[in-house]
């Protein structure tokens, strides 16, 4: 089993960045691809973010794309989300989540067993 803790949410203005972390405990954290999702009020869990175990490969969801970047560092065991020019549509919880062994290529929740409390991001207009 693995924990995930995540940290760095908060209020910024349009156009402001965040970067969220996300602490890994348990586990390989090297043998876990990661991912970033958010839910807005009354929206389901969407994926934002994912990224392999090697780092070589990096998955996003196409409302962010070019604006965040998802990174690991596995001698921390530690995922990043950095978000950059930060849209009012980006305010939700962000949660972390693993995947053991997965390629980091799935966007469906139901393929990460382990998630985060969450984060929550709010970016006002």
């Amino acid at each position: 089993q693995v924990q995930l803790v995540e940290s760095g949410g908060g209020l910024v203005q349009a156009g402001g960045s965040l970067r969220l972390s996300c602490a890994a405990s348990g586990r390989t954290f090297s043998n876990y691809a990661m991912g970033w999702f958010r839910q807005a009020p009354g929206k389901e869990r969407e994926f934002v973010s994912s990224i392999s175990w090697s780092r070589s490969n990096t998955y996003y969801a196409d409302s962010v794309k070019g604006r965040f970047t998802i990174s690991r560092d596995n001698a921390k065991n530690t995922v990043y989300l950095q978000m950059n020019n930060l849209k009012p549509e980006d305010t939700a919880v962000y949660y972390c989540a693993a995947n053991l062994y997965g390629s980091g290529r799935s966007r469906d929740v139901n393929a990460y067993e382990y998630w985060g409390q969450g984060t929550q991001v709010t970016v006002s207009s």
